[in-house]
């Protein structure tokens, strides 16, 4: 395997910088994926030529994708979200499938885009990992509103790996890569369910100990739980990030308590501060601007893929009018139509395939960096718009 040093030495430096970069005051915080992924197009091939997401590079941001997911089934909090949240982000999830389908066989009728499912899963999809963030800093997460948009954004990162999943099989019809999906489902319930029963004293308080040793047990037991469903999703012919989101899940209900705390911060640390930056500056590198750039149709085409974004995930909001105070709905919306990390997986698995031109994977790309530019930072405005006229209303004189 090709090992490019150079190349990794700027990859490493991008993701020193992205954090330092993001956190510039300039009125508007840049979120770190998109000074990541920004400064991959700038220094891959494509513009700059200074790296190219090859050999051990190409396999360092592979490792990222999966990591990614890995941590994003570990984000997901079932006892937050269980109940009427989740429900209704089920059947949101559904209408937004729903009407992306329809957007994106209009799009393949044009003869606009020749992956209409792809582009639909894409339409479907919401960005959690970039939302926590935003969330747990603007003091939302705790709140019955952030609880809502928890629920939204998980089912609408989980629901499209099982779909990416069922439609990118080489091995089997679609019925019974249905069927290999929900046995691969059924499986990760069970061992949840073994994850959850109760562990003797003695192993916790070993495996507590083994924590601050060179062993570091723990943590390799976890990548071993992730290895054993990435080895099962693919003997079923499955994508391997619907593994690694399912050994996350587990992972996490077998980490319970200040032991378990400290595991998910040290696997946080060889995620977010390792392999996950490679794959969203090796993704940036793959980013083909001047696909983009030379063909006009392409270049607005990423306008059109922003507003279907918005406009599949902002259906659900006609099941929350009960649940959510009017003056909530508009950032719900928002919030629900961020997206970027999932969108980048569906353009890279296309462009791979070949089953997505790479000017429509590029147009995709950027209306999801659009998105997570965007529709935040109006969900967060308009959370501040609708909370300012109560704190300033004037109080009423008693006589």
């Amino acid at each position: 395997m090709e090992f490019d040093g150079g190349a990794l030495l700027v990859t490493a430096v991008i993701a020193v910088l992205a954090p330092l970069i993001s956190e510039i005051p300039i009125g508007l915080r840049l979120p770190m994926v998109v000074v990541e992924v920004g400064l991959g197009i700038l220094v891959g091939p494509h513009v700059l030529g200074w790296a190219a997401p090859t050999g051990m590079l190409a396999l360092l941001g592979y490792l990222g994708l999966i990591f990614l997911f890995f941590l994003a089934g570990m984000e997901l909090d079932f006892d937050a979200v269980r109940g009427r949240p989740l429900i209704l982000a089920i059947e949101g999830w559904l209408l937004s499938v729903a009407v992306a389908v329809s957007l994106a066989g209009l799009l393949y009728w044009m003869g606009l885009v020749r992956a209409a499912l792809l582009i639909a899963v894409a339409l479907t999809t919401t960005g959690m990992g970039t939302l926590m963030p935003i969330l747990r800093d603007s003091g939302e997460l705790g709140t019955r509103f952030g609880t809502y948009v928890v629920a939204a954004g998980a089912m609408g990162e989980f629901g499209p790996i099982v779909l990416l999943s069922v439609l990118m099989t080489r091995e089997h019809t679609r019925w019974v890569q249905t069927a290999l999906t929900l046995f691969f489902m059924v499986l990760g319930l069970i061992a949840a369910a073994l994850a959850l029963l109760p562990k003797p004293p003695r192993i916790v308080a070993f495996l507590g100990s083994t924590m601050n040793s060179t062993s570091q047990l723990p943590v390799r037991i976890a990548i071993m739980v992730l290895a054993a469903l990435i080895a099962i999703a693919e003997k079923f012919g499955l994508d391997l990030i619907l593994g690694a989101f399912t050994a996350g899940m587990i992972v996490s209900l077998g980490s319970k308590g200040a032991q378990g705390t400290r595991l998910i911060h040290r696997l946080e640390a060889i995620g977010y501060g390792f392999l996950i930056p490679m794959f969203f500056v090796t993704s940036g590198m793959h980013f083909n601007v001047q696909a983009l750039v030379a063909n006009p149709r392409a270049l607005l085409r990423l306008p059109l893929f922003l507003l279907l974004l918005f406009a599949a995930r902002s259906v659900p909001i006609v099941f929350y009018r009960y649940e959510l105070a009017k003056e909530d709905r508009v950032p719900f919306v928002f919030y629900s139509a961020t997206s970027l990390p999932l969108l980048i997986a569906i353009a890279e698995i296309g462009v791979q395939t070949g089953r997505m031109l790479p000017d429509n994977a590029a147009a995709l790309v950027g209306a999801g960096m659009l998105s997570i530019l965007l529709f935040p930072i109006t969900a967060l405005i308009s959370r501040r718009n609708a909370t300012i006229p109560a704190s300033v209303a004037p109080t009423r004189v008693q006589e």
